[in-house]
């Protein structure tokens, strides 16, 4: 009987520490885990489009985002493709001629868009039959029609239009707009934004895309839609989606055999109640430019490059000139934001990229390029929501 008792007791004890190894293991896997999250599904992309040379400076990125997944490329010109898949060494197998057949065989989350800006409502419209978002190159479209199209599809299949510009994922521009929202500038009084360089044909830029830049139906205009859009996204960001008063612009073409179809050179005005932003754009610069100067009623920030700024504030005898934090993601560059949209943890709306700036931004350059085929200032007015 005590023998019995004796086997109970231990055999019991045993069972106790079994437990506690148990819990013990429990607690040490959960902290694992914890410690090191299991990978995330990438985000799975495809690329419509390659006449747009922007793709030359996207596709090297890829490698440093293990977060993208790209699925495919289509596009028509066979020429086209060819020169790519052997410059970037890209998978054959990645290549498609018709957007559909694209996006059935790969069920892409998103679409990067690399066409004709004239091409944008066209791919979108596809993209939201299959309930697929999008990304397009600037500016969102060659008119204000067209733009509004675009939202009332992009409603209706609840899908995400955005738009991408270098300047969005420029550290200077952020400190600029914070300098603003922190009050050291005072109240936003005037803006000069000047974008552009030397003209397309000067830099050497590929023949196709040379063919439709240079093409007013498919780029909408020439150095006023090229460069314009710069100018019209960043003020539209500064005066948190204002509509402005009024827009007044001159385009002259300065080097005509080289750009007969097309302005090379803009200026345009937007008179705001209590603003004005003044848009530089041009083919015709000395070099390449993009640049914005800031004068609120308390100080000035002029910004240089992509990650510095000249500072002035009205108590200062000098300017100073500051380097602008490194932003993070995903306000660093166009893949990031990308992802936190797909994902769900990011919400565009006023923001640089967001379609609802970007519709203002198509009514500026629409009403731009009507005031400079007539000659006369146009009067605006809020869109409808």
């Amino acid at each position: 009987m005590n023998f019995f008792r004796g086997t109970q007791f231990a055999f019991a004890k045993i069972l106790r520490v079994l437990f506690l190894l148990m819990v013990v293991a429990g607690v040490t896997a959960f902290a694992t885990a914890q410690d090191f999250p299991q990978p995330v599904t990438p985000i799975r992309v495809a690329v419509v489009g390659l006449v747009h040379q922007h793709i030359a400076g996207f596709l090297p990125q890829l490698p440093l985002h293990p977060e993208i997944q790209l699925v495919g490329i289509e596009e028509p010109d066979i020429a086209v493709a060819d020169r790519y898949k052997q410059q970037f060494h890209l998978d054959p197998k990645l290549f498609y001629t018709q957007i559909d057949t694209m996006i059935e065989r790969t069920h892409p989350q998103a679409l990067l868009v690399y066409t004709a800006i004239s091409d944008h409502r066209r791919v979108i419209e596809i993209a939201a039959a299959h309930s697929v978002s999008v990304m397009v190159e600037k500016p969102l479209s060659t008119s204000l029609a067209d733009a509004l199209e675009i939202r009332r599809i992009a409603r209706a299949h609840h899908i995400e239009v955005l738009v991408n510009y270098e300047t969005t994922w420029y550290a200077s521009n952020y400190e600029a707009y914070e300098e603003l929202q922190q009050g050291k500038l005072g109240i936003l009084r005037k803006t000069i934004i000047r974008d552009g360089h030397q003209g397309p044909q000067e830099i050497g830029v590929s023949p196709e895309f040379l063919r439709w830049l240079t093409d007013p139906k498919k780029d909408g205009a020439g150095a006023l839609f090229d460069f314009g859009c710069y100018g019209a996204d960043l003020m539209t960001w500064l005066m948190h989606g204002e509509t402005p008063v009024s827009v007044t612009a001159v385009t002259q073409t300065h080097k005509p055999k080289l750009y007969p179809r097309v302005d090379d050179d803009a200026t345009v005005i937007l008179r705001y109640p209590t603003a004005q932003a003044i848009i530089l754009a041009s083919w015709d610069w000395s070099f390449s430019v993009k640049n914005m100067e800031v004068y609120g009623t308390k100080g000035y920030a002029f910004t240089q490059g992509s990650d510095h700024l000249q500072v002035r504030y009205a108590e200062k005898q000098q300017a100073s000139l500051i380097a602008a934090p490194p932003l993070g993601p995903p306000n660093d560059n166009s893949l990031h934001y990308l992802i936190e949209v797909l994902r769900g943890k990011l919400i565009p709306k006023g923001d640089l990229s967001a379609l609802d700036t970007n519709l203002i931004v198509m009514q500026i350059l629409d009403a731009a390029r009507e005031s400079a085929r007539t000659g006369q200032t146009i009067q605006l007015k809020s869109l409808p929501k």
